[in-house]
């Protein structure tokens, strides 16, 4: 069954996500996610929507802008946004997420009425100095695959 499937059937979408793109907020095959279906009218700035690309991928990234046609959404664990997703490619919006028995709300609803001060917080510490945090992200990413060549290297 597809994602969109699941939602329509069970209301929800829990499963464990592949990928560093949202890392430190999600860890690839550690933390669960309850994906709520996609809501009335238009996501909201700092929302995280699972979205479906036009090539068949599922991907789940934070929206950084709402724009009157679509999106400019990027991971938190990346350095360079996308745009052009729009309305028809939303499926779902991250709603929680639990690690090690702890949930942690992401979204208000009425089972968790109040998103924790502290994921607020890093929401906005992290989307506010984007751009500082785009070019040490990239230049971190350069260094390790620099280094990650280096040892291959002295592998062979």
């Amino acid at each position: 069954m597809s994602f969109e499937e699941i939602l329509a059937k069970q209301g929800k979408l829990v499963y464990t996500n592949v990928g560093t793109s949202m890392m430190p907020l999600l860890r690839q095959h550690h933390d669960l996610l309850i994906i709520a279906p996609k809501p009335e009218g238009r996501l909201k700035m700092w929302d995280v929507p699972l979205y479906r690309r036009d090539n068949g991928q599922y991907v789940m990234h934070r929206v950084l802008w709402v724009r009157k046609n679509d999106y400019i959404l990027c991971g938190d664990n990346q350095y360079y946004p996308e745009t052009g997703i729009q309305d028809r490619h939303i499926i779902g919006v991250l709603e929680s997420r639990s690690r090690d028995g702890k949930v942690l709300p992401v979204r208000a609803t009425r089972e968790h009425p109040n998103v924790p001060f502290s994921y607020k917080l890093y929401v906005f510490l992290w989307c506010f100095f984007f751009p500082i945090r785009a070019v040490l992200v990239f230049f971190h990413t350069k260094w390790v695959i620099r280094k990650y060549r280096k040892q291959n290297k002295q592998l062979q």
